[in-house]
């Protein structure tokens, strides 16, 4: 008895399968498209285009692929000479993500569709470095005060891809200085360095952030001036780009009260920049990973100051500001990260699937019933033609009652070999209650 009650189990779910099978195939269909179309898994490996060795963008490039990596995702970091060249490697493809510093790169409306912002992260002053002993012998004071005072000085403003000689030019420009009025180098940083030290040059101008090695060094040189930008507040109006800010009196070294003074700096803000091909999900975690970096306070801002929605010259990405805004995810919250993003950009999809499903589903049941009674009821069509030929027989002869009876024995033993579920067992045994009936039929009639 187990045994049976088994097989007629099996048996049930068997034809259960047989009948949501179609509707199975075609959600699995739905969903495979789907998820080709939308691409909800991030790609393993991302590249982030930085800055040259040692230098700020360089050293938030190591923080972004360690914090990355806990993720499963690789980044590679892809060195550059600065603004300038990461916007030129984004535009290329080379690059998926870029440090870009506001007002050194030339940004079009062209790049509008094809480059996308992550928010500006922190505020690059723009150092002007100069040498005291040449403050005297160009001007008779250790002290500058004003761009103009530099005419003749032998200065060096970073390579062309830094984006430092444009702004340079920029603010020389404003000032009516023509650079011909100046001997100006583009050598790379620590080279340029190296050289200022040895008195080869009067000043070295570069932008930067302060946690930069080369600027924690330079303020705290003997003999090494920090320029004072006493117009940085009209700089600022001038240059929407560009933005006063105050290195506090101190803030160096305290017990030496490095600087002496509060210094005005002029500053660019730095955006994360990324190609709009870059991953939903890629650009979702950057912009995570930034509110971990940068939302401390510095020497130039205050806690959760950055990352900020402002100062970006393109479109910023919707990923950026719902993570800028409300912070990781609901679901990343509680789940690995891999999935509550495919959660997060299937479950609008899924949601219209099942709606399509559901209804659907509805003839499933009368589809699973239509298969169990086709068994039986399909004999029901050899049944009705052996009596049928038996009342009628076909060109007025005499039905051959024998050979019917042959038949009607030939059906009943297929019939008693139909299994059915035990919910449908009555129509079963009416089938062979109807065959029995037949029979005797055509036996009063012999």
């Amino acid at each position: 008895m187990p045994k049976k009650s088994i097989r007629y189990t099996l048996l049930s779910l068997r034809d259960l399968v047989a009948s949501i099978g179609p509707f199975a195939l075609l959600t699995v269909a739905l969903l495979a498209l789907t998820y080709w179309w939308l691409d909800p898994t991030p790609p393993k490996r991302v590249v982030l285009a930085t800055g040259p060795e040692q230098s700020a963008y360089d050293e938030f490039g190591k923080r972004y692929a360690e914090a990355l990596a806990r993720y499963g995702i690789e980044v590679q970091l892809l060195r550059s000479e600065g603004s300038s060249d990461n916007l030129q490697l984004l535009r290329q493809g080379r690059a998926d993500v870029a440090f870009v510093q506001g007002g050194t790169a030339d940004i079009g409306y062209d790049d509008e569709d094809a480059i996308t912002s992550l928010g500006s992260l922190f505020v690059e002053p723009l150092w002007l470095f100069y040498r005291e002993d040449a403050a005297r012998r160009l001007l008779g004071s250790d002290i500058v005060g004003q761009l103009t005072e530099l005419r003749g000085w032998h200065i060096n403003v970073g390579t062309a891809g830094s984006g430092v000689p444009r702004l340079f030019n920029t603010l020389l420009d404003v000032n009516r200085i023509s650079p011909n009025e100046l001997q100006l180098s583009q050598l790379e940083q620590t080279p340029a360095t190296v050289a200022f030290l040895n008195g080869e040059l009067d000043a070295l101008v570069f932008a930067s952030a302060p946690e930069s090695l080369m600027v924690q060094m330079l303020l705290q040189t003997p003999g090494v001036r920090l320029m004072d930008f006493a117009q940085s507040e009209a700089y600022s109006r001038r240059f929407g780009y560009l933005t006063p800010v105050v290195l506090p009196q101190g803030v160096v070294d305290l017990a030496a009260n490095n600087p002496e003074r509060d210094m005005r700096l002029v500053a660019s803000t730095t955006s994360l920049l990324a190609n709009t091909r870059t991953h939903p999900a890629i650009l979702q975690l950057f912009a995570q990973t930034a509110i971990g970096l940068h939302g401390g306070g510095s020497w130039f801002s205050r806690a959760r100051e950055y990352p900020s929605l402002e100062h970006s010259e393109v479109p910023v990405s919707a990923e950026a500001v719902r993570a800028i805004r409300s912070g990781p995810p609901f679901l990343q919250r509680y789940l690995p990260f891999w999935l509550a993003n495919l959660i997060e950009r299937m479950w609008l999809a899924m949601g219209l699937i099942i709606a399509l499903v559901l209804p659907l589903s509805r003839i499933v049941p009368p589809i699973y019933t239509f298969r169990i009674r086709s068994r039986v009821f399909r004999w029901y069509a050899q049944l009705r033609d052996i009596e049928q030929r038996f009342e009628a027989p076909a060109d007025g002869q005499s039905a051959d009652t024998q050979s019917l009876l042959e038949q009607l024995d030939a059906l009943e033993a297929k019939v008693e070999k139909i299994v059915v579920p035990l919910s449908h067992t009555d129509e079963l045994y009416a089938l062979r209650n109807h065959v029995h009936l037949v029979r005797k039929k055509l036996l009063r009639k012999a």
